[in-house]
């Protein structure tokens, strides 16, 4: 019984796992599709310096000086 509880959490996180990383995936692409952040990024010539860097950053980094200036 104990061992069938243990499946049963291990399947649930995994599953919730997969429905965080969907919800973060077409929340990062409506963010990087928004003006705001296609603003910011031609504000930072971010496209130019890294053309590289990846999107999961990008979005971070955006949200995170947005958080900021909005505490202040």
């Amino acid at each position: 019984m104990a061992n069938s509880t243990l499946e049963n959490n291990a399947a649930s996180a995994s599953n919730q796992w997969g429905e965080d990383s969907q919800i973060w995936q077409s929340l990062k692409v409506a963010i990087a599709s928004s003006s705001g952040f296609q603003r910011w990024e031609l504000e930072r010539d971010l496209n130019l310096i890294e053309p590289t860097t990846n999107l999961d950053k990008l979005v971070s980094l955006y949200l995170r000086e947005t958080l900021e200036t909005l505490a202040y």
